[in-house]
C-alpha cells in the first residue's frame, strides 16, 4: 500500500523519532512510505482553546497537503486523528468539506491502522522490559481504540505488561487545557506519576505525543529517571538484536 505518514507538529519538533519509528514499523511490513506535512498542525490547538477561525486557517493549510495519491493517511496520535476525522468539518467551507469527506474514510491512527485495516498484531518487534499502557484521552474516547494498542503490546517479544491503576484516566494535557490550567494539569500528571511508580514498570508505553511529554516533564519535575516514557511506535520498531544484546 502507499501511505501518507502525518507525523503530526508535536511529533515532528519535539520527538521526531516517533515519525522514524512509526515509518520503520510500516516499511518492515512491506508497505511504501512518504511523509506528508512534515511539521504542519492539523488545527486541534486551535479547536481545544475554541478559536474556530485559527481552526479552520490551520486546517485549510493541512488539506492543501501533498498525500501523493496515498491509499491512506496514517499518523501517530489519537488526538490529531480525532481531529481530523471528527471535528475540523465544523470549520470548513463546503468545498472543502467535500475535500476532507473524501479523505476521512482513510485517516486512521497508528495502531487502529495496523491491527483494524492491515490486520496486524504482531510486527516482529522484541523489547526486553516491563511495560505499564497508558490509554491517551482522544484515542480512547473520541475513537474509542481501546484494545489495538494491548493486543500489539502483548505480541512484542520479550515485553511484561504490567497493570496501571487508572490507566485510563487523563494525565492532564489535554490540549491547551495544560497552559489555560497549569495547577488542575500539574495535580492531574502528579496522580498519574503515583499510579506509574507503584506500577513498578520499567517503561510508559503510550500513543500520543502530548501525553509522552506532559508524563515525562512530570517525572523529570519529581527527579525521577524512571520509568522511561516511550510511544507505542518507539516500542514496536525495537527488534531483536535491541531486546537481546
Amino acid at each position: 500500500m502507499r501511505i501518507a505518514l502525518f507525523p503530526t507538529c508535536l511529533v515532528s519538533h519535539f520527538r521526531p523519532r516517533v515519525a522514524d519509528c512509526a515509518e520503520a514499523v510500516l516499511r518492515r511490513l512491506g508497505h511504501q512510505v512518504t511523509r506528508m506535512g512534515e511539521g504542519s498542525c492539523c488545527g486541534q490547538p486551535a479547536h481545544s482553546a475554541g478559536s474556530p477561525a485559527e481552526a479552520g486557517q490551520v486546517g485549510r493549510l493541512w488539506l492543501g497537503n501533498d498525500l501523493n495519491d496515498a491509499d491512506y493517511v496514517v499518523i501517530p496520535s489519537g488526538s490529531c486523528t480525532a481531529m481530523l476525522r471528527h471535528h475540523l468539518q465544523h470549520y470548513l467551507a463546503p468545498q472543502e468539506q467535500q475535500r476532507l469527506d473524501e479523505l476521512r474514510p482513510r485517516i486512521y491512527e497508528f495502531s487502529e491502522f495496523l491491527v483494524d485495516v492491515l490486520e496486524v498484531e504482531d510486527v516482529g518487534a522484541s523489547r526486553r522490559g516491563r511495560g505499564a499502557y497508558h490509554a491517551s484521552c482522544h484515542l480512547l474516547r473520541d475513537l474509542g481504540v481501546r484494545s489495538a494498542p494491548l493486543k500489539l503490546l502483548q505480541r512484542v517479544k520479550g515485553l511484561e505488561l504490567t497493570p496501571l491503576e487508572k490507566y485510563d484516566e487523563c494525565c492532564g494535557f489535554g490540549g491547551v487545557f495544560s497552559v489555560l490550567y497549569p495547577e488542575v494539569s500539574e495535580a492531574m500528571a502528579a496522580d498519574k506519576i503515583r499510579n506509574l511508580q507503584a506500577s513498578r514498570a520499567d517503561m510508559l508505553i503510550l500513543s500520543d505525543a502530548g501525553c509522552l511529554l506532559q508524563i515525562e516533564g512530570a517525572l523529570r519535575k519529581a527527579h525521577s529517571k524512571r520509568p522511561s516514557v516511550l510511544h507505542l511506535a518507539e516500542v514496536l520498531a525495537g527488534r531483536s538484536e535491541e531486546a537481546h544484546g
